[in-house]
């Protein structure tokens, strides 16, 4: 069994398989990163460049220690130091870098397409880490790698992703990967941060949080984008924190064993209550954690290694 494709563009169409693949890949790295000593050679000799149009923390450090852990090189270009600022194209500019003997671009843009944009001018290997509100496939397979770590599988459960739908690729890549698996998903959010026919994603919708979370097993909180409160989307952020906002009392309605996840940064006390963000409950650090195996297995299977017998 291998991955059906050279690039990690998003989740739309990848297989039951292909996920189950990387999340099993996923199990070993995991227990490499718990090692004294981290590092393995499986990408010896294999070059990534970090290609990030986008202010990022926990996927451009995740990615680059993922990168460290398997011995391969690897560069990490910034727009603000580089030539875009004298009018270079992206295309001149990946082609030049690919011509210094790239084999693997990790990008994360602000404009959806690009990373499919990539594979149509560059030979090398493309691992989308979130392009506009596209998608972000590393995060919606760190999410069910960790969900999947807590409850031993991920079909049958009940998973409800809360926040700005509209404007959120980790929702997208979450509802594909989670629908493949035998999740059953529901989204909720303002009417305002909801797409246009939602319901063609094939999840439950909701607009009334409390309905939502009744008989779920996992919450997932989507952080509130509050540059996006002027454009309208958002009436005040005190109400949406009314309405939307996770709070210990609003949890009650979820299964006995629930669990709570955000992708990061959170805005604490506005779609999270810092006690619900820190409980017992929370998963949220070791979403980090596992994120950082999870891209260690798809730099490893996209790497071709795999094929070697590496």
């Amino acid at each position: 069994m291998k991955l059906q494709s050279r690039h990690l563009i998003g989740l739309e169409g990848v297989s039951a398989d292909e996920i189950s693949l990387i999340l099993d890949t996923a199990v070993s790295f995991r227990e490499i990163i718990e090692r004294p000593i981290k590092k393995v050679p499986t990408l010896r000799g294999i070059t990534v460049l970090n290609l990030f149009y986008e202010p990022s923390t926990r996927t451009k450090i995740s990615f680059e220690l993922a990168e460290k852990r398997l011995s391969a090189d690897s560069i990490t270009f910034t727009k603000a130091m580089s030539s875009v600022k004298k009018g270079e194209t992206l295309k001149d500019t990946v082609r030049n870098i690919e011509a210094m003997k790239i084999n693997m671009v990790v990008v994360r843009h602000g404009s959806s397409g690009v990373p499919y944009f990539l594979t149509q001018c560059m030979d090398s290997n493309i691992i989308n880490a979130g392009d506009g509100s596209h998608e972000h496939p590393t995060q919606a397979l760190l999410d069910m790698f960790t969900i999947r770590q807590k409850y031993g599988k991920l079909k049958g459960l009940r998973v409800v992703l809360i926040g700005d739908v509209k404007h959120s690729r980790v929702v997208r890549s979450n509802i594909w990967g989670l629908k493949t698996m035998g999740c059953s998903v529901a989204v909720c959010g303002p009417s305002t941060l909801q797409p246009y026919e939602v319901e063609k994603f094939g999840v439950d919708v909701y607009t009334d949080l409390d309905e939502a979370l009744d008989g779920a097993d996992v919450v997932n909180i989507m952080r509130i984008q509050l540059e996006r409160q002027q454009s309208g989307f958002l009436a005040t952020q005190r109400e949406y924190t009314n309405l939307f906002g996770v709070t210990a009392e609003r949890l009650k309605l979820l299964n006995k064993n629930y669990t709570v996840m955000h992708p990061g940064p959170m805005n604490r006390g506005v779609e999270i209550t810092p006690e619900i963000a820190d409980g017992k409950s929370s998963v949220i650090l070791e979403q980090v954690t596992n994120g950082q195996a999870v891209r260690m297995a798809v730099l490893y299977l996209l790497s071709g290694k795999r094929e070697d017998g590496e």
